[in-house]
């Protein structure tokens, strides 16, 4: 799937791909892929500048850590993160609804003989 089809709904979805703990950019891709049955690969081109964006929002706060002798930038829910993410659901749900009420075919009209 192409991040533009990703549009308008980015940040929802790595907000709930934090939700569950802190990650670094490299897990936070791989997430994405397995809980998407690979459906999302979205590259780091795509996934920083949406973490940074997030960073900036105060919806994640970022720290530096270090494993094997290498420095990485750690992310993580703020508080205002999970608020925005329980927002993101709701608009999803109302959004998805919507859509797939469009999307199926209207039942046959009845009509009187």
């Amino acid at each position: 799937m192409r991040a533009e089809a990703l549009k308008g709904h980015l940040d929802g979805i790595l907000l709930a791909v934090l939700e569950p703990g802190p990650g670094h950019g490299y897990a936070i891709m791989e997430a994405l892929r397995v809980r998407s049955g690979g459906q999302v690969d979205l590259p780091t081109g795509t996934v920083y500048p949406a973490l940074h964006r997030l960073e900036r929002a105060g919806l994640v706060q970022a720290s530096w850590s270090e494993a094997g002798g290498r420095r990485r930038r750690v992310y993580e829910l703020t508080p205002a993160g999970r608020r925005a993410l329980d927002t993101e659901r709701t608009t999803w749900q109302d959004f998805s609804a919507a859509v797939s009420a469009l999307l199926h075919p209207a039942p046959a009209a009845v009509t009187s003989p």
